[in-house]
């Protein structure tokens, strides 16, 4: 029994790290309003902004999406967490657009080494025969995270001072602490090898799963396509369209998608794959 909690313990607290990276990536959302007032950017200027994250993340899946297997679960979720901390960093120096678009690059480098590794590490980390309540640990850790950063973000720049520097301070210590939490963790992967084994990936499908595949990542794109147009536009059409101007309404409203999405991971059990 001490085992299975230890197990449990660990598994949780894998997840809260998760958690905390991936907030950082959906924190500046409800402050592209007043990031344009102040470097003096459109709204398409936002997408790109956005767009730029994805290729953080595409880039660093292909080149280095296995090297957690190689190295380990924990040397990767630190460089992920050091990554977040530098695009934290970015946006609490930004003087200019350029800062941004750093900035959103080392987020989407720090969302592509910790989503495949973190959820790897929370199922590894759970005791024996807890794989669905581990699964709904990552995937509620993912989606959870995400969107805790937009109500983090939008509450401190509307209740507290210096709203383009606190929210991304307060992340850099939750990083700090988290990656104390880390490293006082077990590593999981028991046979590693040197970082010089790690080898880009080739994209690839094995026959027998093509035809779950296909259906599956459509609806997946479609889903995540959704998100990406949510979280970038809404802030702007909740204050030019409907003259709500409040920072913690914007980021709560943002946050009720992921949200609403971790609620769905609970129905599919119901509903079935």
């Amino acid at each position: 029994m001490d085992e299975e909690r230890r197990g449990w313990r660990r598994c949780v607290l894998g997840g809260a790290v998760f958690a905390v990276c991936m907030a950082g990536t959906t924190l500046p959302t409800p402050l592209y309003g007043l990031y344009q007032q102040k470097f003096g950017f459109s709204e398409l200027t936002v997408t790109v902004v956005y767009a730029v994250y994805a290729f953080g993340v595409i880039g660093v899946l292909l080149l280095a999406g296995n090297a957690s297997d190689t190295v380990g679960r924990r040397p990767v979720l630190l460089a992920g967490l050091a990554f977040a901390a530098a695009s934290a960093a970015c946006f609490l120096c930004a003087t200019g657009l350029e800062w941004l678009y750093v900035g959103r690059l080392l987020s989407g480098l720090s969302a592509g080494l910790f989503t495949g590794a973190a959820s790897a590490y929370v199922m590894e980390s759970a005791p024996y025969r807890g794989a669905s309540r581990a699964t709904f640990v990552a995937t509620a850790a993912n989606m959870g995270g995400l969107g805790c950063g937009p109500l983090l973000a939008g509450v401190l720049a509307q209740y507290a001072p210096w709203p383009l520097h606190l929210p991304f301070v307060v992340h850099l210590a939750l990083v700090a602490v988290s990656a104390a939490v880390l490293l006082r963790l077990p590593e999981t992967v028991r046979e590693r090898r040197p970082l010089s084994a790690v080898r880009p990936q080739r994209p690839g499908l094995p026959a027998e799963v093509r035809a779950v595949f296909v259906p599956a990542a459509i609806a997946s794109f479609v889903g995540f396509a959704l998100f990406g147009v949510f979280t970038s536009v809404s802030p702007a059409f909740l204050a030019q369209s409907l003259h709500v101007t409040d920072h913690a309404v914007s980021g709560l409203v943002v946050a009720l998608a992921f949200f609403a999405s971790v609620g769905g991971q609970l129905a599919v059990d119901r509903v079935g794959t």
